[in-house]
């Protein structure tokens, strides 16, 4: 037991130096490589954390939406476990990006904040896994508090593809992308952005990986709980 303590406490932090490092020179490559935008300036910088951050998002949301219907079909925890696991760092992700477009948006539209259609379901978006984390706290029993949680966060996936079409469906602040349909980034521009994603997938793994081996821990210990109560001890 305690020789594979140590080698999970090597592996814990051998991802850590490394996500570290990913992250380190992710910043580099925002900040000096990728080259200053001619409109916009050194605030167009943030693009290559908030664009990034999104995508992050909803590999969670695809993450939370996969584990929600494996514990349906099968009822086995683990798929609980990594649901909810995703689904907070879903929450943290999409809060990532919401704090660094209004950030953007100041100097670029003159407004922090517009109502549009991307902001808007986008935000409606967060609102749903900050209900769903909600809802887990207020529900005691195991099995009960998995499947209704499996079922608010398969709703709530719904709310993804219209964020995403969303400025093709209506007219938006927001511009059209610059990537694919048209859109033209410079090379190097786009080099950095997949560069900054790929840290960013490297935390959101390193982060799931952590985050369900503390809920498998919790759910053991609401196990001997629930086991002591049971047993009047």
């Amino acid at each position: 037991m305690a020789a594979k303590s140590k080698s999970n406490l090597a592996s814990s932090v051998f991802w850590s130096l490394l996500t570290f490092a990913c992250l380190a020179l992710a910043c580099y490559a925002a900040l000096f490589v990728a080259p200053e935008e001619k409109t916009m300036g050194v605030i167009q910088r943030i693009f290559y954390f908030h664009v990034p951050s999104f995508w992050t998002a909803f590999l969670a949301i695809f993450t939370t939406t996969y584990g929600s219907v494996a514990y349906i079909a099968t009822k086995k925890m683990k798929w609980d476990w990594i649901a909810v696991s995703a689904a907070e760092l879903a929450a943290a992700f999409l809060t990532i990006g919401l704090v660094t477009g209004p950030i953007w948006a100041k100097p670029v539209w003159g407004v922090w904040w517009a109502w549009d259609a991307r902001t808007t379901s986008t935000f409606v978006l967060w609102a749903m896994y900050v209900s769903y984390l909600l809802l887990r706290t207020l529900v005691d029993e195991p099995e009960r508090r998995a499947l209704l949680s499996a079922v608010v966060a398969i709703f709530s996936c719904i709310d993804v593809p219209l964020v995403y079409f969303s400025i093709w469906m209506y007219r938006t602040q927001h511009p059209q992308p610059v990537i694919g349909d048209g859109g033209y980034l410079d090379p190097r521009m786009g080099k950095v952005l997949l560069e900054c994603w790929g840290a960013l997938v490297a935390l959101f793994l390193l982060l799931l990986r952590e985050r369900y081996r503390l809920e498998k821990m919790r759910s053991e210990v609401d196990g001997l709980r629930m086991e002591v109560e049971r047993r009047g001890l």
